[in-house]
């Protein structure tokens, strides 16, 4: 019997599911998960998944809190709620994120990530298994920068920019999260033309960070995500980690093409690029340099934000 794609994928790659839905980690046997306010906001709207949502304002309903505290402690649950189904499925790690409304407050995002290691500890689960998702802004950068020193593994999410990612490994994050596909859609929209994956603005994006990652010895792990097609894929096969929706993951499960390898530190190694240090001032002036990401960052805290006040609003239903 001829192998499926997913299956060659991972004998090069960790397998990551982009997904809220517990059945699809069922199907296609991920690694670890991601999710993020809009997947959750997405499950949490199906009725199989609603329970959860539930439980969570049934939980601190009786808290004595009120108003934003209540709202806060609720979303807070459910983001848990959800963490400790998926760690029920995949043998890894679960990323679970920040509110994105706290992407420009250093201290804030600090606060919070404690408090959601603490919650995943007290129901039992090591913080080795959770990576907490944070965007990709300097005051992110410097918050993970914190939380690591502290054993507290963070996934940079939203991140657009070589900046971004030089600023990352320097903070010594764990993990980021490149989103290729967010890549591809602005270069499209820019230039009206298609592009392959061999010229995908996205996948060359995370080519050179992987490079660059490597050559110099840094260990933060990389994981292209936001994918578009299976071509963005499998030009990547050999990353250290892909986040994979549903949809690509069936695609690949469904295909017994052959799969090569295609990222490699032997030939990072190679690469002619030179290390940059960046301080805040040439961090924030090289990423302002870049229209894509700084239109793509900013748009992405919007619409996280957007998708954390509708979950605000169904929570809001439930509690009447």
């Amino acid at each position: 019997m001829s192998t499926s794609q997913l299956e060659q994928l991972k004998k090069f790659t960790t397998v990551v599911a982009d997904t809220g839905d517990f059945e699809s980690m069922k199907t296609f046997k991920p690694q670890d998960a991601t999710t993020n306010p809009s997947l959750i906001l997405q499950a949490a709207a199906k009725p199989e998944y609603r329970h959860l949502v539930e439980k969570a304002v049934e939980e601190k309903r009786s808290s004595g809190l009120t108003g934003e505290a209540l709202m806060s402690t609720i979303l807070d649950r459910i983001l848990i709620l959800f963490g400790l189904e998926i760690l029920k499925i995949v043998p890894g790690r679960v990323s679970t994120e920040v509110d994105a409304r706290l992407s420009f407050d250093t201290q804030g995002t600090i606060e919070k990530a404690r408090q959601l290691i603490a919650a995943y500890e007290t129901e039992g689960h090591s913080r080795d298994r959770v990576l907490i998702k944070i965007a990709s802004t300097w005051e992110g950068i410097k918050a993970a920068e914190v939380l690591e020193k502290e054993g507290i593994h963070c996934n940079l999410t939203l991140l657009f920019s070589f900046a971004q990612a030089i600023a990352c490994a320097e903070a010594g994050v764990q993990l980021i999260s490149p989103f290729v596909g967010r890549i591809l859609d602005w270069h499209k929209a820019a230039t009206g033309k298609d592009f392959t994956a061999e010229d995908d603005p996205g996948v060359l994006s995370v080519r050179s960070i992987y490079d660059y990652y490597k050559k110099f010895g840094y260990k933060t792990e990389v994981m292209g995500a936001s994918f578009r097609n299976k071509g963005e894929i499998l030009a990547l096969a050999g990353c250290d980690l892909l986040t994979i929706s549903p949809g690509l993951l069936n695609e690949l499960q469904s295909s017994t093409e052959p799969v090569a390898e295609r990222l490699n530190e032997t030939s990072a190694k190679a690469s002619t690029l030179t290390k940059i240090h960046l301080d805040e001032s040439a961090f924030r002036f090289m990423h302002n340099e870049d229209a894509m990401a700084t239109e793509k960052t900013a748009q992405g805290i919007r619409a996280f934000s957007a998708d954390i006040v509708k979950l605000e609003q169904l929570v809001a239903g439930i509690l009447g």
